[in-house]
């Protein structure tokens, strides 16, 4: 009984040999995948620029441009920089494993391939796949400006949309050290009063907007995440909300247009069907006067960027 896939996901196999093609194909589809087919690394290219596949089997050695420079090329395009590739490859040499994994790939079939084998890693890998886009749209719908911290006030990442804020907050460009700093000694100071860490502080400098610092929990040991929050401030959606007349969705959409985000990304952040984010994105561009969503991007950036 054939494993049973997820009705969306699409593998773009990438072989030159029919013979390969043929074999995977019908296996693949048996499966419940969605087979897209390549015989070039060119070919790849082009079908990765207008549909995202969920993984991509890829032959290690091709005519023309191989599948190690394929991978280099398919993992510079923002929208497949996090589609598992899998490589299938007669090559077993440690340095040709090495490359295909420096190149991007997150493992390696040796030829002939095992049906079987091949259906538990695209099964593993489409899964972690899944777990690492969750916690990217998962950082994403919190809030753009988030810092963690370790305990003792070191900063372990910020995005940089909070590394800028702290700076326009604080008058410096080292505004991250202040503000952990500040977290460091809030926190000390709730454990002393034996309280939980649950609450937010506010942060003030002279002739600066303050800066409100809410704990959102601990995501490791001894790392702490903060959302920051300029105080009486306007959030980025209701900003281009205000300057282009949009609904709130059509603001939310443009929002993480303006983002870089895909339609799917943006579906599964807003729980949308790609459909309504289409229509939505149909709306904005009568509103903003444009024709596409890269001109779209621009218009909304200039506003949050007061440019």
């Amino acid at each position: 009984m054939p494993e049973a896939a997820n009705p969306r996901d699409i593998v773009l196999l990438v072989d030159d040999s029919p013979e390969a093609l043929g074999f995977l194909t019908e296996a693949l589809e048996q499966s419940g995948f969605s087979v897209l087919i390549a015989t070039s690394g060119n070919a790849a290219l082009n079908i990765a620029d207008r549909i995202t596949p969920d993984l991509i089997l890829l032959d290690a050695v091709m005519p023309g441009m191989d599948g190690f420079d394929t991978c280099t090329r398919l993992k510079a395009n923002a929208s497949v920089a996090q589609v598992p590739v899998v490589f299938m490859t007669g090559l077993t040499e440690t340095e040709h494993v090495v490359r295909a994994l420096e190149a991007g790939g997150v493992d390696y079939l040796t030829k002939p391939i095992n049906i079987d084998e091949l259906r538990a890693r695209i099964r593993v890998h489409l899964s972690n796949a899944r777990s690492a886009q969750s916690a990217r749209v998962a950082l994403d719908a919190a809030g753009r400006h988030l810092l963690a911290v370790r305990g003792d006030g070191t900063v372990r990442w910020s995005t940089p949309q909070a590394t800028r804020l702290v700076n326009a907050a604080t008058g410096s460009d080292d505004g991250l050290a202040v503000v952990a700093g500040r977290i460091a000694v809030w926190m000390r100071e709730r454990e002393q009063q034996g309280g939980d860490k649950q609450g937010s502080l506010t942060l003030h400098q002279a002739g600066q907007t303050g800066l409100q610092i809410s704990y959102l929990g601990a995501i490791g040991a001894n790392e702490y995440l903060f959302r920051l929050t300029a105080e009486n401030g306007i959030s980025d959606d209701e900003m281009l909300r205000q300057h282009f007349h949009l609904t709130q969705r059509e603001s939310e959409v443009l929002l993480w247009i303006a983002k870089g985000k895909s339609n799917r990304d943006i579906g599964e952040i807003l729980g949308l069907s790609a459909r309504t984010v289409t229509k939505h994105l149909e709306q904005i561009y009568v509103k903003l006067g444009v024709e596409n969503r890269a001109s779209a991007a621009v218009k909304a950036t200039q506003v949050l960027h007061g440019i």
